[in-house]
């Protein structure tokens, strides 16, 4: 059991009110990312408060009436998946070194240099953000901050998230394969299945372009044949 000096507060609001629990930091994000972790060893005291810091505990009715029980780690267990649990400074920096790191893994993968046409590798960007002093919230996802990363840091990187449209044929004695694997790699905009072949408009990042459109080749046996329409 951690000590009360390491503990953090894990918090939810019922009905209008609000209800804590103390416990260690690491072992209840463990636990919010689904990892074994037996309840008991999470909590820091065997209690529901109403406020923490103060030590003013709920009342049986008042747990009655929030979460249909008074059986402690069911309480416990709602507020730990269902509430707000405290970040240490420590978990916090990991978390948006974490968070950082995924949006410029995305960039990577699907932004490019619109002077070029090509992507910026991860370390690139992960210095412009450094440089364009990006403010990254640890708490949402990484998809969500992509927009506005791309404004901070288009001062010092030209950087642009960008689609494009292709119109692929693939000869039929591949067609089936080609479709089958394609579907959890681009978005399929049109297509048509014609006696020599299928015919289709995908659409994909632009960052993504390159490596795509070669495994689509090596999966069409090096006849596929393209044309980017945007």
């Amino acid at each position: 059991m951690v000590s009360l000096e390491k503990a953090v507060i894990a918090r939810i609001e019922r009905g209008g009110k609000r209800f804590e629990i103390l416990v260690d930091p690491e072992l209840a994000q463990d636990f919010r990312q689904g990892k074994p972790v037996g309840l008991e060893s999470i909590l820091a005291v065997r209690a529901v408060f109403k406020d923490a810091r103060k030590g003013e505990r709920a009342g049986e009715k008042e747990l009655e009436e929030a979460f249909g029980t008074q059986d402690l780690l069911k309480i416990a267990e709602e507020i730990l998946r269902k509430g707000e649990v405290q970040l240490t400074v420590e978990q916090r920096r990991r978390q948006m070194e974490q968070r950082r790191r995924q949006i410029a893994d995305i960039l990577a993968r699907e932004a490019v240099n619109p002077q070029t046409g090509l992507p910026h590798p991860v370390t690139r960007i992960l210095n412009a953000m450094e440089e364009a002093r990006v403010q990254i919230d640890p708490f949402k996802p990484a998809d969500q901050q992509l927009e506005p990363v791309i404004q901070a840091i288009s001062s010092v990187l030209p950087i642009s998230l960008k689609r494009v449209r292709i119109a692929i044929k693939v000869p039929m004695e591949y067609a089936g394969r080609v479709s089958a694997q394609i579907r959890g790699m681009v978005t399929i905009r049109k297509e048509e299945w014609k006696g020599d072949g299928w015919y289709a408009v995908i659409e994909l990042p632009a960052g993504m372009q390159a490596e795509i459109m070669a495994k689509l080749n090596r999966l069409s046996g090096g006849q596929l044949e393209s044309r980017v329409l945007d």
